[in-house]
């Protein structure tokens, strides 16, 4: 069996770290903020009748953000979607260059346009110091539109790691 080479062992593993692990972490702190202004939201509406104009804006973005800057981290332990009724009865090395061959065919083009068009949105919405109209509070969006360009960022270098481990799952039929 060989040994896998030791430039790649270590790309994957500063990528999942760095780019998976460490950002989730980070962004797992987001629900302590959210679950806090729900809490302050639901006891001014119902406790002292004084609903907040700002908790509408502030958990839609918190709740955007925790899902675009947490897919990195799905993508590390296999949250996302697949459909399994085939893949299950598949030899690792199948599945392994299947996942290669998806990944070339479809993710990184997707992940490529979808990041270029985010980053398209983000910076317009910086241009024009765009604002929110979902509420009167009218909080700033730009910076909540930046998390888009971000977690697809994330998610595609991430996608790297997932490559070179199927690459390698393909070539040899062991985890890398």
């Amino acid at each position: 069996m060989p040994s896998p080479p030791r430039a790649m062992v270590v790309t994957v593993r500063v990528i999942d770290t760095v780019v998976g692990e460490w950002p989730a972490r980070i962004v797992a702190w987001l629900v302590v903020a959210l679950t806090l202004a729900l809490v302050y939201e639901v006891v001014a509406r119902y406790v002292f009748a004084a609903p907040t104009l700002w908790a509408f804006d502030v958990t839609y973005m918190l709740y955007g953000s925790h899902f675009m800057l947490g897919a990195a981290y799905a993508l590390l332990y296999g949250a996302h979607i697949r459909t399994d009724i085939f893949y299950q009865g598949w030899s690792p090395r199948t599945r392994g260059l299947v996942d290669a061959s998806l990944y070339l065919v479809l993710f990184f083009p997707g992940m490529i346009f979808f990041f270029w068009m985010g980053m398209q949105e983000a910076l317009h919405s910086w241009r024009i110091l765009e604002a929110s109209s979902a509420s009167p509070w009218r909080p700033p969006l730009y910076p909540f539109k930046t998390v888009l360009p971000l977690g697809l960022l994330l998610l595609l270098v991430q996608g790297v790691s997932e490559f070179l481990k199927s690459l390698w799952l393909a070539r040899t039929g062991q985890p890398l």
